[in-house]
């Protein structure tokens, strides 16, 4: 084997780790994005029943609580559990 191969052979070894490291890098970074979008609907959530319990619901209360919900069902369907 030349020296050119053994580069060669060296070479694609180094991109496919990079690769791999690139793909784990972005699943994280979706996780954590799915992360924060479920955060943002358990706030809205909150905000709706705790409205709900002061008599200032607004007229579409029952059904954001309920588009709520289904979307946290959604997500824990996908990633697991709320923790």
């Amino acid at each position: 084997m030349g020296l050119m191969d053994k580069v060669k052979e060296q070479a694609a070894a180094a991109a496919s780790v990079a690769k791999d490291a690139a793909q784990k890098g972005q699943a994280k970074v979706d996780e954590i994005q799915a992360r924060r979008a479920a955060d943002g609907v358990l706030r809205e959530l909150g905000l709706v029943i705790y409205l709900t319990q002061v008599d200032r619901a607004p007229a579409n209360a029952e059904s954001d609580i309920a588009e709520h919900i289904a979307t946290l069902k959604e997500y824990e369907t996908e990633h697991g559990a709320l923790q």
